[in-house]
């Protein structure tokens, strides 16, 4: 029989998690606020998809994994929609094609509002009584959707951006105070901190991969040790400023900084800058701005980062040397959720080591493949198919950027893409090798 501390605790942490639960997808609405059903459903392209389609899959996931399969009795909203808002999990069945996503112009997203309101509650009523998976699952949708709010706000982001005339989603002057700077709601914090330094990584045997009880994804345990050899980082991201004078000494035309498949991306493409330059200008969610050139560089795919680090005479961090030099950091700070934003504070560097800027400016490219972990194991059922199956012709990136929810990222937290993406908030810290 449990103990009034065991249901006064479990009862804590039920209330916890529904609190959590509810600022969240309330976060969701928020970041769309300003757009009409149009902007909500058009696809700028297949990598990106509508917000809309966001809202709506986050909502698929809860209804599917903890209603569906956890409430006795639970009858799907609408049996249709599984079919439309499935994303990639073949455990689930056929699902609409990705690159048609912005054909979708029905449910309206007032339609897939009701939805939402519908699963909420529902979720909400169910919580107290769920047992432990599945609320482990609830944790996980949590987690899920904090994703899709940073790539809700990319993929708006590439849409506007084809839009002649440069529509903005937030005004210029939506700004969020944080710990030691003011952030804008669409751009990383300045790199006000003067000349960049090199800093003396760790060495040797170190344990990398994610340590404790809170949450975590599956590809970041299981917890391992690595080998580091004699290497120094570069005390902050590489800045705007920087990546102009790369691109002044003739960085995108030079075939020899390049590895073979990124010089055929940057000729194929007519790659000639960062994504959403345009001359002096780059455009954000408050519209086109100038570039300011102290802040990190974002928006460049591996490919320049790995360009970049080679003109420089440096090269790529590995996941873990950028991971054991963020563990001396908290990368949490406050846990609020903003809707002008949902910037994450950046820690303040330590004193001792001189980094800066690890966690909340940009996703910082590292030269590590995306592959398992020593002992990795996919979840059962049909949420395994969540990392594991992406592990190929990736690459890894660490930190966080001012586009990701506060909260969401910790040391060993594992974001992955392909070598040409870059409509995503990358940018790059710099490395080197110590003899």
């Amino acid at each position: 029989m449990a103990s009034r501390t065991d249901v006064s605790n479990r009862t804590d942490a039920v209330a916890d998690l529904a609190g959590r639960f509810a600022a969240t997808r309330r976060l969701s609405l928020d970041l769309v606020a300003t757009l009409s059903d149009a902007d909500a459903s058009a696809q700028s392209m297949p990598d990106a998809s509508p917000a809309k389609w966001h809202l709506a899959h986050t909502t698929w996931f809860f209804e599917t994994f903890v209603l569906r399969d956890h409430v006795p009795g639970y009858a799907l909203f609408d049996d249709r929609y599984p079919y439309l808002f499935n994303s990639y999990y073949e455990a689930e069945g056929p699902r609409h094609a990705r690159p048609q996503r912005g054909l979708l112009t029905r449910p309206s997203l007032d339609e897939i509002g009701t939805w939402r309101t519908h699963v909420d509650a529902a979720v909400q009523i169910a919580l107290p009584d769920l047992p432990p998976a599945a609320r482990a699952l609830v944790e996980l949708g949590i987690h899920h959707e904090q994703q899709h709010q940073e790539l809700l706000l990319t993929d708006i982001k590439h849409l506007f951006a084809q839009n002649p005339i440069g529509p903005a989603v937030w005004a210029p002057d939506r700004r969020i105070r944080c710990e030691v700077a003011q952030f804008s709601a669409d751009a990383p914090p300045r790199s006000d901190m003067g000349a960049m330094r090199w800093i003396r990584g760790a060495e040797g045997v170190v344990s990398v991969g994610h340590d404790g009880d809170d949450f975590a994804f599956d590809c970041e345990v299981p917890r391992f040790s690595a080998l580091l050899t004699p290497h120094a980082l570069a005390s902050r991201p590489v800045s705007n400023g920087e990546w102009r004078q790369f691109i002044d000494d003739g960085g995108y035309h030079t075939p020899a900084l390049w590895l073979s498949d990124g010089w055929t991306w940057v000729r194929g493409e007519s790659v000639e800058s960062p994504a959403y330059w345009d001359g002096d200008r780059q455009f954000t969610l408050a519209g086109w701005q100038d570039i300011d050139l102290a802040a990190p560089v974002t928006h460049i795919s591996f490919f320049e980062a790995d360009a970049f680090a080679t003109w420089a005479g440096a090269r790529l961090p590995t996941e873990f040397e950028w991971e054991a030099a963020a563990a001396t950091f908290d990368p949490r700070g406050g846990q609020q959720l903003d809707a002008a934003g949902p910037v994450h504070p950046a820690p303040p560097g330590d004193a001792d080591a001189g980094l800066q800027q690890m966690f909340g400016g940009v996703w910082e490219w590292t030269g590590s493949a995306y592959r398992p972990y020593p002992g990795f194991r996919a979840a059962p059922g049909a949420v395994g198919e969540y990392n594991g199956k992406f592990m190929s012709g990736q690459f890894v990136l660490r930190g966080g950027s001012c586009a990701t929810p506060r909260g969401h990222v910790r040391a060993s937290y594992r974001n992955f893409f392909y070598p040409h993406q870059r409509w995503q908030f990358t940018g790059v810290r710099l490395a080197k090798d110590l003899t």
